[in-house]
């Protein structure tokens, strides 16, 4: 009996093992598989949730896996960084044993935050004004404007808005030195941040302010990852 209990804790632990080796040969298959899919700088960091993997491994369906990128460029917009996750991700074992490179790996849906550098916003801000903004879902400008030659202090809120392909930043509360009346001062002072042909497909929802710049939150539904 005791020998019996033995080989069973044996067997349980070589199964942990073995499913932890396993997850982590898949998380990095699908890294390989994304980055080169999305054109990545570097490789993301993938997790498989969920134990025990290999009965999703069997299945060829994982419940849920979280990805996470270092900085890239897309469409000339720098991204400082990629949150997502994956629902429903199908990888036949079949299919990754005999040719990983050929599987067919999808997702049904994927959610995920995208977040455009500071950098970014001011490269796109017309010339002479600064971005701020403290992560408490606002903008401001301030800076100088030129008006017929003349270089006016403007102070203002950035509403943010998604536009056709982009997002819209519309200036709102605009204070300007001396009071001076600017006509078209939105089209002075607000700008553009065109965003589009997103990684994983995702398509805007949702965009707010953060530290770092503007995190722009998405979702998207049947999503191949290779």
């Amino acid at each position: 009996m005791r020998k019996l209990v033995v080989f069973l804790i044996l067997l349980v632990v070589a199964l942990a093992i073995l499913d932890r080796v396993a997850v982590a040969g898949a998380q990095r298959e699908i890294a390989r598989q994304i980055e080169a899919k999305f054109d990545l700088s570097s490789t993301p960091t993938v997790h498989i949730e969920g134990i025990p993997f290999l009965t999703q491994a069997v299945a060829g369906n994982y419940q849920e896996i979280t990805i996470a990128t270092g900085p890239l460029t897309r469409e000339g917009i720098t991204i400082s960084k990629i949150d997502a996750t994956l629902y429903g991700v199908s990888a036949p074992l079949a299919d990754l044993i005999q040719d990983a490179s050929k599987a067919d790996l999808r997702a049904e849906r994927v959610t995920g935050t995208i977040v455009i550098s500071r950098k970014t916003l001011e490269e796109r801000a017309p010339r002479g004004v600064k971005i701020e903004g403290g992560g408490d879902d606002k903008l401001r400008v301030s800076g100088k404007i030129t008006v017929l030659g003349q270089d006016i202090p403007i102070t203002a809120d950035l509403k943010i808005d998604t536009v056709k392909g982009g997002i819209r930043l519309i200036p709102a509360n605009v204070e300007i030195a001396g009071g001076i009346s600017v006509p078209n001062v939105e089209r002075l002072v607000g700008f553009t941040v065109p965003v589009k042909n997103l990684p994983l497909n995702l398509k805007v929802t949702n965009v707010r302010s953060v530290p770092e710049g503007l995190a722009v939150e998405g979702s998207a539904t049947d999503v191949p990852l290779r």
